[in-house]
């Protein structure tokens, strides 16, 4: 048996301890407390349920050392992390039983720093320090939500992609904001399948968010659901900006068209070459005899009517044959510098005056410091005569045609751009205006090789030509020529 002197000093013991102790009942009622524990609440706790005094809880805590106790009969120790999941807080629960002819009668609980605990909060917050940069330095926008749509993380990148501030997008942001429409409702609907990289994740998938200033940007999106036990807290998103690689795809393809463009016209200019020479010689010859018919015989009307038919005919065929020749006219003669300026107020001075321009308004913006560039100035003429008569055309006589020269930043290249008023150019004929005998004219009216003239001409000068449809309506037409080039010792001797 103790002595009153050893029960005092016990008691004492027990109430000099600087943390939490109570013995409680099987059905967790504090059955007694030492002073700390009275001290942590304020008020006598003898009587009430430990759940509900410490933690206002209705119920017992999931994680108590004491429910293990209660059915083991063993101490136990268990860490406790509270709600906030505050990884900073990390307070111990430690219960042991306090056993009759091996019945629990009662448990002793008490809460203790483990004797590692500022070591591990230390490490703690440098390790949630770290993770936190890491993240906020991604290469992707990272942004985290909770279930109503608050936006939890918003790291650097988002914030330069989106244009919100990280302090604006958590105190004002809704993730629903930064998809058009329902957007957010989809990509919940495709995180909850299965279809998208299994259920609670999207790999890779490709969806429009909004900017601040309403912009839509095209995102590769790779995301997930923060579950715990089963249950959705919060969805995280990295989201992969993709106007830079769709902007080069773009290129890209058009590069690939360009190429396969060039391909083709080499291999039909060869062709086109030995047909214009094989039919030189006969027209001559229809042409030849035709006239001397005329000329020599005494012939009924009907029948110089016919043969006048067989010349104009014949004098088509010419026509078709030497643009044919031009075509696939491999060499460049009279390479010299010229004035691309002056090479277009020539030509519009040998078609302003024509019945088909008399509506046309020319409007030039020509480029005061244009430079000389090394080219043949017939064959341009040739260029800019074609491109300006197919705008005229387009318009139906009736309109504006913009010209515009202009010097490249770089002064590596310079620019002549046709813009027309007119109807554009259809969405099936664009790919093919470049192709050989492709024409939307009547018959008769054209021979489809004009523009594939000019793509030849200006690709022989080492340029390129473009056109697309404008938003305000008609097309525009592009020549750009390079103002440095490597040429071969040939080409050097004739320039």
């Amino acid at each position: 048996m103790r002595s009153e002197d050893e029960k005092e000093y016990l008691i004492k013991a027990i109430d000099a301890f600087r943390r939490r102790l109570c013995v409680i009942s099987t059905d967790y009622k504090i059955l007694a407390s030492n002073r700390k524990a009275d001290e942590m609440v304020g008020f006598e706790i003898v009587g009430k349920y430990c759940y509900k005094v410490f933690y206002d809880r209705e119920t017992p805590c999931k994680n108590c050392s004491a429910n293990e106790v209660k059915y083991t009969g063993k101490p136990a120790l268990r860490a406790k992390i509270n709600d906030a999941l505050d990884l900073g807080m990390l307070p111990c629960l430690y219960s042991y039983p306090i056993a009759l002819e091996g019945r629990v009668e009662a448990l002793v609980s008490m809460d203790f720093d483990l004797p590692t605990q500022g070591g591990l909060q230390t490490k703690l917050e440098r390790s949630n320090a770290f993770l936190r940069n890491m993240i906020l330095s991604a290469a992707n926008g990272v942004i985290a939500a909770d279930k109503q749509g608050k936006i939890l993380f918003f790291n650097n990148v988002a914030s330069d992609m989106l244009g919100y501030s990280i302090e604006e997008a958590l105190d004002h942001l809704n993730i629903r904001d930064i998809y058009p429409g329902n957007g957010a409702y989809d990509v919940m609907a495709k995180l909850r399948s299965d279809e998208y990289g299994g259920k609670g994740k999207i790999i890779a998938y490709q969806v429009d968010i909004v900017s601040k200033s309403g912009r839509n940007i095209p995102v590769s999106l790779n995301a997930s659901i923060v579950y715990e036990d089963d249950r959705e807290l919060a969805s995280l998103g990295f989201f992969h900006d993709l106007r830079e690689e769709l902007k080069l795809k773009e290129e890209l393809e058009k590069t690939r068209l360009q190429l396969l463009q060039a391909e083709k016209m080499s291999s039909l200019g060869k062709l086109a070459a030995g047909v214009a020479h094989q039919l030189n010689n006969p027209l001559g010859g229809i042409t030849l005899y035709a006239k001397l018919m005329l000329e020599e015989y005494d012939l009924q009307d009907r029948a110089k009517e016919d043969l006048n038919r067989i010349l104009k005919d014949a004098e088509r065929c010419r026509d078709t044959v030497r643009e044919l020749l031009e075509f696939t006219r491999q060499t460049r003669h009279l390479m010299r510098p010229s004035d691309l300026n002056q090479s277009i107020n020539r030509t519009l001075f040998l078609l302003e005056n024509q019945t088909l321009f008399q509506n046309i308004v020319i409007e030039k913006h020509l480029s005061p410091d244009m430079p000389l560039v090394c080219s043949d100035a017939q064959q341009l003429n040739h260029v800019f005569m074609n491109i300006i008569l197919n705008a005229v055309q387009a318009m139906k006589g009736n309109g504006k045609l913009t010209i515009r020269t202009y010097v490249a930043a770089d002064r590596n290249k310079v620019g002549v751009e046709f813009s027309d008023t007119g109807s554009g150019i259809p969405k099936n004929v664009m790919p093919h205006i470049f192709d050989p005998f492709f024409t939307t004219k009547e018959e008769g009216e054209g021979t489809g090789l004009g523009l594939s003239l000019v793509y030849n001409i200006v690709k022989n000068h080492g340029g390129q030509v473009r056109a697309w449809n404008r938003s305000s309506g008609g097309a525009t037409f592009l020549v750009e020529l390079p103002l440095r080039r490597k040429e071969s010792g040939d080409e050097k001797n004739e320039a």
